[in-house]
This record gives C-alpha cells, structure tokens and sequence, in this order.
C-alpha cells in the first residue's frame, strides 16, 4: 500500500509531512512592496520645480539639507515655504543654530532666469553662509539614450 504524499512512516505508524508554506509569506511581502513604492513620493516636501539634468553630479550625504529655491518665476522659497529675499538669511541662519558648516542646497527651475540663481548665491554667499551645493537631476536625457537607455 502506497502512503499518501503528505504522510511518512515514523515511529509512529503514520506522520504529519511538515512543509513550510513559503507562498502567503511571499504574497503580503508583494503587496506591502507595492503599498511603500506608491507611498514613498508622497513623503517629499518642499516646492515642485523642474531640475536642470547632470551626469556628473554626487549626491551630498546630509540628514536634515536647508533648501533654498528659486522658482521660474524668481520667487524664492526656504523649504516648502516661500520667503522674501530680505528674510530668507535671517530665515537660514534661524536653522543652522549657529552650526556655519552645514550646506545650503540651492534648486533652481529650468525656466529660472540664470541671474536670479546666481544673484542668490551671491546673496548667500556675502552674508557668510559658504557652504552652497546646487541640486540638479543626476541622470541626463541624452545620457541616458547614448547608454542604450529609454529617455523618459
């Protein structure tokens, strides 16, 4: 007489077969995959403006950045928040705490006059806040094409 798969012959005459079902791990593992890539864009702050492309930029590892932006339409914003020219130090040395060596991040939007980027800089700079990074997108369109890559 032949045994059924899911039995086997023990001490006992006859034994549970103990198999670990690895499927439903798999599945919710799949589905809370899914729910953090759908949630993840949502958690950024700060104001949509469309970076200009790099290809030779490197990320600056920095927990809690001050981002300075300038929008397409020449206002500027410290955080999600937008602020006067005249207030945006008082407003950036209200977050350093006295800590002079962290880094301003300054994004400016493709259709942004070049001068009002600069200008700001500037600003930054003169009024003793040395430390200014500027944020671009780190892969080109074109890059991405000579690479064999799809442009978006």
């Amino acid at each position: 007489m032949a045994l059924p798969a899911r039995f086997k012959k023990g001490n006992d005459l006859y034994q549970p077969l103990a198999d670990i079902n690895v499927t439903p791990l798999v599945d919710v593992m799949l589905v809370l995959l899914i729910i953090f890539m759908v949630t993840a864009p949502l958690l950024a702050k700060g104001v949509k403006v469309n970076l200009p492309q790099a290809s030779a930029a490197a990320p600056i590892n920095q927990k809690d950045p001050i981002v300075v932006t300038v929008g397409k339409d020449g206002k500027v914003s410290l955080g999600a928040d937008e602020v006067s020219p005249e207030s945006l130090i008082d407003g950036i040395h209200a977050m350093m705490g006295g800590d002079n060596s962290r880094v301003v991040h300054v994004r400016g939007d493709t259709e942004a006059a070049y001068g009002d980027v600069v200008s700001m800089m500037d600003r930054l700079a003169t009024n003793g806040i040395t430390h200014i990074a500027i944020m671009t997108n780190s892969r080109s369109k074109t890059g991405a094409a000579k690479a064999g890559g799809t442009a978006k």
